[in-house]
């Protein structure tokens, strides 16, 4: 199992945003667009209740807002690059998030989700990746980005 298995390169974007809740939209729109949503209002209202239980901001400048939800079939993972300036998360390290990974998949299927959360988070904590992605320029040059984990 890798995290370049649940990424696709047209679920990446490059963010210019000014809020948590505009980065969240932005990531549900481009689901949408991409016909991956088969319910977009029960995914966004899913979304939101799990940043009002606690923020997923995790730190080091990353946020992991995610959902399960009986409609879909597989994971996936959408990526929001916020290259300018960090958004106010509430992340537990206090520090602005500039890396959204928006995981969706199925709520029958816990140990797959807590593998791919286990793998998104083992390959962010490596420095050199999360600034690489950062100064990517296109949607291709970050989903390279993914292919050793």
């Amino acid at each position: 199992m890798r995290i370049s298995d649940y990424l696709d390169s047209r679920l990446i974007t490059f963010l210019d945003v000014d809020t948590r809740d505009e980065a969240i939209l932005a990531l549900i729109d481009l689901l949408e667009k991409e016909e991956h949503l088969p319910d977009r209002e029960m995914f966004t209202k899913a979304i939101f209740d799990r940043e009002e239980l606690v923020s997923t901001g995790i730190g080091m400048g990353v946020a992991v807002p995610h959902a399960k939800l009986k409609d879909f079939t597989d994971f996936f993972i959408v990526v929001g690059v916020q290259q300018k300036k960090g958004l106010e998360w509430n992340a537990l390290d206090k520090a602005p998030v500039r890396l959204i990974f928006m995981i969706g998949g199925p709520e029958d299927k816990q140990t797959e989700y807590l593998q791919i959360l286990s793998l998104l988070t083992s390959a962010i904590r490596d420095v050199d990746l999360r600034k690489k992605l950062l100064a990517a320029q296109s949607t291709e040059e970050a989903f390279a980005l993914f292919s050793r984990f």
